[in-house]
């Protein structure tokens, strides 16, 4: 599969306008980032295949990686949101995508002013990041953007991630899934795998995955339904929906498989540029300035462990347990028009 893969993206995609459905097509950028998505070669832009958008929060100075990097729109952004100081390294398996990326690297030193480029690409495959000499616990942020699903063992790229991030770091990344299991004999044909469908993970066998890697409470950022907008692939794909989404993990040895109440809670100090007056961790978190916002011992920790830190006050210790958060769930966390509920499950709170 990894041949047709390299095959598809390399040769007979030349341009978004060859995808044969929408699941690879973007969603619209928040007017933050429109002014860097602007100042982007069109070769780079043209070839881009994401599904999301990998911008989090506090990049300044943060060394990324950049997992499926393609031609190298996301690496660019980060470039820039990064910073001189900073660095991001790209990493894909197609070499004609490699070499539309290297061949803009000095463009986009001067369009960031840059005395020296930050970016750098290597080729390789992201479950096999162990013979790219990437160091243990040396990045801060690991990002990927609808790639994970086209890997054959997506259990070996969440084992890597984890053991290149740094411990308080994050794997924050958009990728397709589906609500139940995609029966195996539609894995097999290159185009449905090709435009990032028969190759979606189905999204319990997902987030058991990232416990089972050590990510041990996976928190759902955004998600939307995806519209294939292609008849013949949809009824051979049916009756499964499809969804794109935004997680975030965290390199955190401490966090428990459930949201556990210990009587916490922090207070926002609207100190996190672009989110002065609401900080928005997940889906389930939109933790407002200067209010007391209770939390688990979970979600205390990902604020209090990382580089969230000096941007609340802390409330409470781990001293006295009161049983489970209330409201963590287990149904399934995306919205779409067929859910019935809005935000009805959820890793927390």
């Amino acid at each position: 599969m990894r041949e047709d893969v390299q095959d598809y993206y390399g040769r007979q995609l030349q341009g978004t306008q060859d995808l044969q459905t929408n699941a690879c097509c973007d969603q619209a950028p928040p007017e933050w980032l429109k002014p860097i998505l602007a100042s982007l070669h069109d070769e780079v832009l043209s070839h881009y295949y994401g599904c999301g958008l990998v911008a989090p929060q506090l990049l300044e100075g943060a060394r990324i990686l950049d997992l499926g990097s393609g031609s190298g729109r996301d690496c660019y952004v980060l470039s820039k949101l990064v910073g001189e100081q900073g660095e991001v390294v790209g990493v894909d398996m197609t070499p004609e995508q490699l070499a539309i990326a290297r061949r803009h690297q000095e463009y986009h030193r001067e369009a960031f002013g840059h005395a020296r480029s930050n970016v750098r690409f290597l080729e390789g495959y992201i479950e096999q990041l162990d013979e790219l000499d990437l160091e243990d616990d040396y990045f801060d942020i690991v990002i990927s953007n609808c790639v994970i699903n086209l890997s054959p063992d997506k259990e070996k790229v969440l084992s890597e991630v984890q053991r290149v991030l740094k411990p308080g770091g994050e794997f924050y990344f958009s990728d397709v899934y589906a609500d139940r299991r995609i029966p195996a004999h539609l894995k097999e044909d290159p185009v449905l795998y090709g435009e990032c469908l028969s190759g979606a993970l189905y999204w319990n066998d997902f987030e058991n995955l990232a416990r089972k890697t050590g990510f041990t409470d996976p928190r759902l950022v955004e998600d939307r339904p995806l519209t294939i907008e292609n008849e013949a692939i949809e009824a051979r794909l049916a009756p499964a929906r499809f969804f794109s989404a935004t997680y975030r993990l965290f390199k955190l040895p401490g966090l428990e498989p459930h949201c556990e109440d210990y009587g916490q809670a922090v207070i926002y100090q609207g100190t996190i540029p672009g989110e002065d007056a609401v900080c928005r961790l997940d889906k389930h978190h939109h933790i407002e300035r200067g209010r007391v916002f209770p939390v688990c011992g979970n979600t205390w920790m990902m604020l209090a462990d990382t580089r969230f830190a000096e941007h609340f006050r802390f409330i409470g210790d781990f001293s006295t347990h009161f049983g489970i958060f209330e409201g963590c769930g287990t149904a399934l966390p995306f919205d779409g028009p067929e859910s019935g509920t809005e935000g009805a499950g959820g890793s927390c709170c």
